[in-house]
């Protein structure tokens, strides 16, 4: 399915419906909301082995989303970014799913969406507040994953059940607790492996403001393909790399203040080549340069100057492909976001970055993005 296609879908869907349920005169389908954002780019990179400096258009989304019988909720929602060139990059449908909710603490999702795995990954790009997701994010919770998927956004087909639990006397629930059945394949993609996995996360919330969370991801790469073995014999055949991951996360959220640190862990092969089309689906060879070992961990704070208006940043950000520090890379970020109104946002940011799987290790980034929200 092309971009065309993708938003005209969508906006089909954004129609106003008129059917009803059961003769009884009670709307099929709520009022659909239609929305959307997009994020233009400028970005220059000095010091390294390859300076540089281009504009982007970084992401541009719309979505529909509603309620059917009051009890459930709707979302569809498609990607484009500046080059299409790539499956990872191309024109694609990323979230499409419809939850359950009649019960607060037993909320059911089924579909594709996020996955449930750390407190950063299912945040709106926009009020996540930096340049992009962390590094231990974007390669341990399927964006751009160390495993090879097809960038996924975070993102799998499958069901979820999730729910708060214990409120105390002012009605704030104490516990959230979300697990997830996937095919473990990323967005868009069948299971090769017949192999599901099992992703789940608990956190309490003691203050307002305050969420403490443990996080757990088993399961399964697979590619059905071929690969030249030890021997140098050509094989065919279906391989399955076993996936290990858990994360321990912190976020403090409250009167325009965002102070947050995950770190992550993750045990398992890759693929050697990432799925960006054609025949990347196929090439089942095994990247053991990389190693079966990851980590990574991030501190940030977001700290109001004018509330509402104009807010500082900065950002540690630590991830390690191998988990040795020999080619770790290290990002110290600091800038500003100024917001012109709920709907406009400009940010800004520089960064000093320490990669040490590079000749020349140290290099300089500065970001600039503004982001229209409809």
């Amino acid at each position: 399915m092309n971009a065309k296609q993708y938003f005209l879908c969508v906006a089909a869907m954004a129609l106003p419906a008129t059917s009803f349920a059961g003769g009884q005169g009670k709307p099929l389908f709520g009022k659909p909301k239609f929305s959307g954002y997009i994020i233009g780019q400028y970005q220059a990179s000095m010091g390294g082995d390859n300076n540089s400096n281009t504009f982007n258009l970084r992401m541009a989304r719309v979505s529909v989303g509603g309620r059917v019988l009051g009890d459930f909720e709707y979302k569809v929602q498609a990607q484009i970014n500046g080059n299409t060139s790539t499956l990872g990059e191309s024109p694609r449908l990323v979230d499409a799913f419809v939850e359950w909710q009649k019960f607060k603490f037993a909320c059911i999702k089924i579909g594709q969406f996020k996955r449930p795995f750390t407190f950063e990954n299912p945040m709106h790009p926009v009020d996540q507040g930096f340049m992009g997701y962390s590094q231990n994010v974007q390669r341990l919770a399927g964006f751009n994953d160390r495993s090879g998927e097809q960038a996924s956004n975070g993102r799998d087909i499958g069901i979820q059940l999730q729910g708060d639990f214990i409120a105390n006397k002012a009605g704030r629930h104490l516990f959230h607790y979300q697990v997830g059945v996937f095919n473990g394949q990323g967005i868009n993609t069948k299971d090769v492996d017949n192999r599901k996995d099992v992703i789940g996360g608990l956190w309490v919330m003691p203050i307002e403001g305050l969420r403490i969370g443990a996080f757990g991801w088993v399961g399964s790469k697979a590619r059905k393909g071929h690969w030249t073995d030890e021997g140098g014999n050509e094989r065919t055949g279906t391989v399955c790399l076993s996936q290990k991951r858990y994360a321990i996360s912190a976020e403090y959220k409250k009167d325009d203040w965002q102070i947050r640190s995950e770190y992550i862990h993750s045990t398992g092969y890759g693929f050697k080549t990432t799925c960006q089309g054609g025949d990347d689906a196929s090439d089942a060879t095994v990247n053991l340069a990389q190693g079966n070992k990851a980590d990574g961990v991030y501190a940030l704070c977001i700290a109001p100057i004018i509330r509402q208006k104009l807010r500082a940043k900065a950002r540690y950000d630590l991830y390690r492909k191998s988990g040795s520090w020999t080619d770790s890379r290290t990002q110290y970020e600091v800038g500003l976001n100024y917001l012109f109104c709920k709907n406009l946002e400009v940010q800004a940011e520089y960064a000093f970055i320490n990669d040490r799987s590079l000749a020349k290790h140290n290099c300089s980034m500065v970001d600039v993005q503004l982001s229209v929200r409809f």
